[in-house]
């Protein structure tokens, strides 16, 4: 059986404002179960180089029913910083067989 690990998803909330109106910000972690942590190809990192500018480092696989913005989010996998990049692909739930029906590109921001 095909067993995926959990990943903390950091959500930047609005505190409030500075005294020059800037926006201060506060991290929320969101865990997140059951995500794939996929090694991308050669082919797909150099794909990303290409298309986004960007190094994939992994492409995961999001389960059912997830409802968290995935875009240009940081996410902490294995204990390191990642962040996510362009749209998250995403297929009909009841039309995949497996758990899991979103696809996020991620990159090590350290």
């Amino acid at each position: 059986m095909i067993r995926g690990t959990d990943v903390i998803l950091i959500q930047k909330v609005q505190q409030g404002t500075d005294s020059f109106g800037a926006p201060i910000y506060e991290e929320k972690q969101i865990p997140v179960r059951d995500v794939l942590v996929g090694e991308p190809s050669s082919e797909d990192i150099s794909n990303s180089l290409s298309l986004y500018g960007k190094k994939l480092a992994y492409t995961l696989a999001i389960p059912k029913g997830d409802t968290n913005d995935w875009i240009d989010m940081d996410v902490i996998i294995f204990g390191k910083r990642f962040r996510t990049y362009g749209m998250p692909t995403e297929g009909i739930e009841e039309n995949i067989p497996l758990r899991w029906n979103k696809k996020v590109k991620v990159e090590y921001c350290g």
